[in-house]
């Protein structure tokens, strides 16, 4: 039955239908059984104890997993050296800021004019409170956390298809389905349909909490009132002295909340990875590569661009020229040799390691994705609309709008993620130029926020399958291709190993970094005290 579904939608739309209709828990189930929703394992750093005997590690890669190995093998004892394509550290932990200059595959080249202080993350931009190895380090590092919004319940959930192309509230829409629902499990529950499924005691517990679920009246019918307002929120909210008497909102109609399908989106805050609390660094994402790139100052040698990896019994030789200036290849040279270089990169990349290896490389497929920032006059979400951080969701090609959880009432510029989606959308987003991105951003999100095209001043777009040093937003498993090729991905191929996102169970998050190069470096350090 699933397999048929997800012929016509992605896995994320999968699990969000299932949590709608089933509840968080079914959704998490769903999601563990296809590797996309587990509780990081990582316990603390690798336990590197022993004499690492002089061995030197050239690691491939300053994104998150080269340099939490190279922080952890370096205190080891071993000799440590990165090689990174990029003028800084951090690799897909990334943000963009006013003066920052990126040129994607193809040419196009945007400098970002955001003001002082403000950015964008294009690449991850959340942290579960459950990813135990990247909080680890943010502590570690001193990182500052803060709180992200996943569910804001003032957003809106928007289909150009229903309710003749207007925006609802994503609490109108969660109190009137779940009010329905009520509704209707508790009229069951009193024709004695469910006789054979509950005893006469848990019916009378089951109608006290649909009442108290649903919002229902004495009647255990959803209806207009001070209950269902309690949720949905009143035409007139109650206040105080002789203009205090609230005025209770209408609920929508029961069918044209189901046929609107606006209720496949009210479950997201339920899924594992995005229930409280979320985490977010304080001044952007990029933080956390900023400050490993600080602790690892001297290690990391950047602009190098790897052309050729050769390992022989002795050790792995890797070729590589300067990405600035020219001048001719060098090589750097080491006992062993941890390759963090997504596999979409380095499938194109010659290294002598052996077929089973190679075939894994070659058979992972990088998704693809995109995200827009849009930088304006105002916060108008928040002084129109009364919207703080949360997600939006629309069944137009830009999918989400999220508000940014930070600087709240302050009163300058503000800059929130116009667009973030995936798959076909973002093909068809990426075949455009930056400009028109940003363009058709902004006229999406008019059909939402009317504020839009008045106040809007610039922005950026980041198509991850145009960029050039990774060539997709993440390693993109099925169950087959796990089956067939994920253990030999992993393992130690003579003196090269292979760490990321990818090669994780956990993919497309940074803690799936994390944990894939804390395995490794335990492996690593096993073979090397036994050498």
């Amino acid at each position: 039955m699933i397999e048929s579904v997800t012929q016509g939608m992605s896995r994320r739309s999968l699990f969000t239908l299932i949590g709608s209709v089933a509840g968080g828990a079914i959704m998490y189930e769903a999601m563990s059984s296809l590797a996309y929703a587990q509780e990081s394992t990582f316990d603390g750093p690798a336990k590197l104890t022993g004499d690492a005997k002089g061995a030197s590690v050239l690691i491939l890669g300053a994104g998150l997993a080269g340099m939490s190995a190279a922080y952890e093998l370096r205190k080891a004892g071993y000799k440590v050296q990165i090689l990174e394509f990029q003028d800084r550290a951090g690799g897909r932990n990334w943000s963009i800021r006013g003066g920052d200059v990126y040129t994607e595959l193809g040419g196009a080249t945007q400098k970002c004019e955001f003001d002082t202080g403000l950015y964008i993350n294009p690449g991850p931009w959340r942290i579960p409170y459950h990813h135990h190895g990247i909080l680890h380090y943010c502590k570690e590092l001193k990182v500052a956390l803060q709180p992200f919004v996943q569910t804001g319940y003032n957003t809106y959930l928007h289909s150009t298809k229903a309710f003749g192309g207007k925006p609802q509230r994503f609490r109108h829409i969660q109190a009137d389905f779940n009010g329905y629902a009520a509704e209707l499990l508790a009229k069951s529950t009193r024709q004695s349909a469910l006789d054979q499924m509950v005893t006469k005691e848990d019916r009378e517990v089951l109608m006290e909490a649909m009442r108290s679920w649903g919002a229902l009246d004495k009647n255990y019918e959803y209806k207009k009132g001070l209950e269902t307002s309690d949720r949905r929120g009143y035409d007139k909210d109650p206040g105080g002295g002789l203009s205090a008497r609230p005025i209770p909102s209408e609920p929508l109609a029961m069918s044209d909340v189901l046929q609107s399908q606006l209720w496949r989106y009210i479950s997201t805050g339920h899924g594992y990875e995005f229930q409280n609390t979320l985490f977010q660094p304080v001044g952007g994402m990029g933080m956390i590569g900023t400050a490993f790139g600080k602790a690892l100052d001297g290690v990391i040698q950047y602009g190098c661009k790897v052309t050729d990896i050769k390992q022989d019994a002795s050790g792995v030789t890797v070729t590589y020229v300067p990405t600035k200036g020219g001048g001719p290849a060098r090589t750097a040279r080491a006992d062993w040799c941890l390759n963090t270089i997504p596999a979409s990169v380095l499938s194109q990349i010659p290294m002598n390691v052996g077929d089973k290896m190679q075939a894994a490389i070659n058979a992972l497929s990088y998704g693809a994705s995109i995200k827009v920032g849009l930088q304006f006059k105002r916060r108008f979400w928040e002084e129109d609309e009364h919207i703080y951080g949360g997600i939006s969701y629309t069944d137009q090609p830009n999918a989400q709008i999220s508000y940014p959880s930070t600087d709240y009432f302050s009163s300058g510029k503000g800059v929130l993620l116009g667009a973030y989606t995936f798959g076909p959308n973002a093909y068809r987003y990426a075949a455009l130029s930056p400009e028109e991105r940003i363009a058709r951003t902004v006229e999406y999100g008019s059909k939402i926020h009317p504020q839009y095209k008045a106040e809007f001043e610039n922005g950026v777009a980041v198509a991850w399958h145009r960029v050039p040093w990774v060539l997709g937003c993440s390693g993109s498993w099925t169950d087959d291709l796990r089956a067939q090729h994920y253990d030999n991905l992993c393992q130690i191929d003579g003196r090269i190993l292979l760490a990321g996102e990818h090669a994780s169970y956990i993919p497309a998050w940074q803690e799936g970094a994390i944990t894939s190069a804390q395995d490794a470096i335990t492996r690593l350090h096993k073979r090397v005290l036994a050498a």
